[in-house]
């Protein structure tokens, strides 16, 4: 009775849990904030300009689904959607295996590996402009870095981001650019396995290889 009577007296914000909760919404409520004024409420307000007629000068105007009926029979909807899939089945795939490959060589406990994660984490923080000029060099079909190295080998490198061949793998190999985050990702994963689990394994006859 005595226990009940004081936890009754006591502000919930005051008891452990509630001094944990409170911390907890402190800590996100900037991160909601941030979100909600930035990212859901523009895709909100898109949401609801793509069934108006809206010339930015006037006050929108509702159609209905005009919009999306003048979309889908565009032939360059089927063209861009075709497009983004073939990106999208390419860079994804691509870029899973090789962070988590990344991350598998990072897990890694040899002398300096602090010092090869940060090498390979630091392009993923590079400004997305310096990233777009640094790879318009390397993928310069004249005196680009990739096209230069081909020509040392006796390949005619083609012409990258300027051809409508290539123009697509292009942007599939630049998505490794930010392989980092993953890499960081999936180390994580794989450092919080328990060390009993590789000892297990290893007595058992595991290999590198499984």
């Amino acid at each position: 009775m005595g226990t009940a009577a004081v936890h009754g007296t006591v502000p919930w914000w005051r008891r452990p849990a509630g001094r944990e909760a409170v911390t907890f919404y402190f800590c996100v409520l900037p991160w909601v904030i941030t979100f909600i004024v930035f990212t859901a409420g523009p895709m909100v307000y898109s949401l609801f300009l793509s069934f108006t007629n809206w010339n930015f000068l006037s006050s929108p105007a509702f159609v209905g689904l005009e919009n999306y009926a003048r979309l889908f029979s565009d032939p360059l909807f089927s063209k861009s959607l075709a497009n983004t899939a073939f990106y999208t089945f390419g860079s994804v795939p691509l870029i899973t295996f090789v962070g988590l490959l990344v991350a598998i060589l990072m897990n890694q406990k040899v002398p300096g590996i602090a010092v090869f994660r940060t090498v390979y984490y630091l392009p993923a923080v590079v400004p997305t402009v310096a990233a777009a000029m640094l790879f318009r060099w390397v993928f310069d079909p004249n005196y680009g870095m990739l096209n230069q190295a081909l020509k040392l080998v006796g390949i005619r490198g083609p012409q990258w981001i300027y051809s409508m061949q290539w123009a697509i793998p292009s942007f599939i190999l630049m998505s490794l650019w930010g392989v980092g985050g993953y890499m960081i990702i999936y180390l994580a994963g794989l450092q919080g396995v328990p060390t009993e689990l590789y000892e297990a394994a290893s007595i058992d006859g595991a290999g590198r290889s499984g």
